[in-house]
């Protein structure tokens, strides 16, 4: 049956400005990773993007060396894309990346102007579009000049590949670097992309000021912590869970000092009314300077319960300082 959205779908949804440009992205994105490789029922795929866009949801984000295997996630949100969306192009934010690790040989990874644009180029292939909205150089390359890294991205939006630029898990003093060059080459820095959450704030450390320097917005990933920050854990380690399987969370994070800051949160969750998950979704949002959250979603109901974040009231001077407490108790 053809696809057709459901005609309401911005009356629900929030949306910020990303930094001084002029794009407004939802406060609650979706993140194609783990869930959109081959490995996960494409009905599934189906339904979940359906109704993120049917919900509001229209930035969508990707990078090349996503899914299992490397590649499947910008496949399969193409072949999405070609049988759905089509029609929707305009109303879409899709963005990918490139710079970490794809294929085999010295060009294969990092921020060479060889790897990203020949990265990018392999992307908008398996997608079945012409452009994606913005370009991230996806990790900082120790070896590779700055310059020629920026200028690769410049050269992406020059071409009409790309409409923006972007950075993920720059350091402060990087993002401000490359945000320079950037602007000097008249391609300035749209979006900042990096791992927040109540477990790692590192970002307050420098980074949210420097985007916000930068004129860039900040998109924050892993914002549940691989899925800590739900009711997943509270009690243990469910055998087909992520934790379980040990390949990108693993049993030793979950020592009992971490199980009882859980357990603490997720009451004062349930005191706002709130699950855990959703709770530490709406903290992240507190920060006018978070431009939007990237959340993953295996089932329409549990992305139905993430965007149930943005329903709560803000936090009172109270629970922010008990989060903080409790944060600081647990080191």
């Amino acid at each position: 049956m053809t696809y057709v959205s459901d005609e309401g779908r911005y009356a629900g949804m929030r949306y910020r400005r990303c930094g001084n440009g002029g794009v407004r992205l939802p406060e609650i994105s979706l993140g194609l990773w783990h869930n959109f490789g081959d490995t996960s029922p494409l009905e599934t795929q189906r339904a979940v993007l359906r109704r993120a866009f049917d919900l509001g949801v229209t930035h969508f984000d990707l990078a090349n060396n996503y899914g299992t295997p490397f590649g499947s996630a910008e496949a399969n949100f193409g072949a999405h894309f070609r049988a759905d969306f089509r029609p929707y192009r305009d109303e879409l934010f899709i963005a990918t990346k490139a710079g970490n690790e794809m294929w085999a040989g010295p060009y294969g990874e990092w921020g060479s102007r060889k790897h990203l644009l020949a990265g990018l180029d392999q992307s908008l292939r398996r997608l079945g579009v012409e452009y994606v909205d913005v370009f991230y150089s996806h990790r900082p390359d120790p070896d590779t000049p700055l310059e020629e890294t920026m200028g690769a991205l410049e050269t992406a939006v020059r071409q009409g590949k790309a409409l923006y630029a972007g950075l993920s898990n720059y350091s402060p003093a990087r993002t401000g670097q490359a945000a320079a060059i950037l602007t000097e080459l008249g391609t300035p820095l749209l979006v900042n992309q990096h791992p927040y959450s109540l477990l790692d704030r590192g970002i307050e450390d420098g980074l949210l000021a420097a985007s916000e320097a930068a004129g860039a917005g900040l998109v924050a990933f892993s914002p549940l912590a691989q899925g800590q920050l739900t009711d997943r854990y509270l009690t243990g380690v469910p055998a087909n869970s992520r934790m379980a399987a040990g390949r990108y969370l693993t049993r030793d994070v979950l020592t009992d000092e971490r199980r009882e800051l859980l357990r603490a949160l997720d009451a004062l969750a349930r005191e706002r009314g709130q699950t855990l998950a959703q709770m530490s979704l709406a903290w992240l949002l507190r920060d006018s300077r978070v431009t939007s959250v990237l959340v993953g979603a295996s089932s329409v109901r549990q992305l139905e319960q993430n965007l149930g974040a943005l329903d709560a009231p803000g936090f009172s001077d109270a629970e922010l300082t008990e989060i903080d407490r409790l944060l600081t108790k647990s080191g």
